[in-house]
């Protein structure tokens, strides 16, 4: 079972995937749901002030970089669209607007991108991190009452 948590522990430090993937995947091994969230938030979260104090720095160096370029530029225009439409919808309500950004498990909104974004900003650290966690709270609520359903009704459908 410590390789199945590991497991999904290292899902949710995935960008684009995160606790959005590893939560149903969870499911999927049939763990138990709480530890699971719990798990899944932590691997989600410990990438995010790395992503804040260093991505941006790395990504603009090595967006000219022959053989990494095309994937650097693809990350750092994902942030800065995600930021632009942050600022533009948010206004004076970044904080909120971030949280939802993250919250709301849609592809391409999870908290690599959110931090990225909040980073190009320039919005403060502990503000992005805890509007990130926040989110990220939200979207592991959303998945595991969603993969609890959808995977709760395939294992009675199998197995009765």
């Amino acid at each position: 079972m410590l390789k199945q948590y590991i497991w999904i522990f290292i899902i949710s430090m995935i960008p684009l995937i995160e606790l959005r993937g590893a939560i149903p995947v969870s499911q999927g091994l049939q763990l138990p749901l709480v530890t699971s969230y719990i798990i899944c938030i932590l691997g989600n979260m410990i990438p995010v002030p790395f992503i804040y104090l260093f991505a941006r720095k790395i990504l603009v160096w090595g967006k000219d970089k022959k053989v990494i370029g095309k994937l650097f530029t693809f990350f750092l225009e994902k942030g800065e669209k995600g930021g632009k439409k942050l600022q533009e919808k948010a206004g004076k309500g970044l904080f909120i607007a971030l949280l939802l950004f993250v919250g709301i498990p849609l592809p391409g909104t999870g908290a690599w991108t959110g931090t990225l974004a909040a980073s190009i900003l320039d919005m403060g650290f502990k503000k992005t991190v805890i509007a990130v966690l926040l989110g990220v709270v939200m979207a592991g609520i959303i998945m595991a009452v969603a993969s609890a359903g959808v995977f709760g009704a395939v294992g009675t459908a199998f197995l009765h």
